[in-house]
């Protein structure tokens, strides 16, 4: 019998968080969902609350082809281009 250890050896190095952003009102704000049904009343509402509430410059919708999949590389492109990026499920 064979048993295998799924840890890595290297130990990670580590990663610095992104600066949190002082305020939304003229930013640039990402959604990504993963297409399925379940997340357009969820994405409805919070671009709503976030227009109202922050005034962000641009909120930009997109919606990956596969659910499963990771999201394409012109959909990561175009989010690239955000200033804060959410994505979420619709499960």
């Amino acid at each position: 019998m064979y048993v295998l250890d799924p840890t890595a050896e290297a130990d990670p190095l580590p990663v610095a968080l992104a600066p949190r952003l002082d305020s939304l009102r003229g930013r640039r704000i990402g959604l990504l969902s993963n297409g399925k049904t379940g997340s357009n009343p969820f994405f409805d509402h919070l671009e709503a609350m976030l227009r109202r509430e922050w005034q962000p410059q641009d909120v930009v919708r997109l919606v990956k082809s596969n659910y499963s999949a990771p999201a394409e590389a012109d959909l990561v492109r175009e989010l690239a281009r955000c200033h804060l990026v959410i994505t979420g499920v619709g499960d």
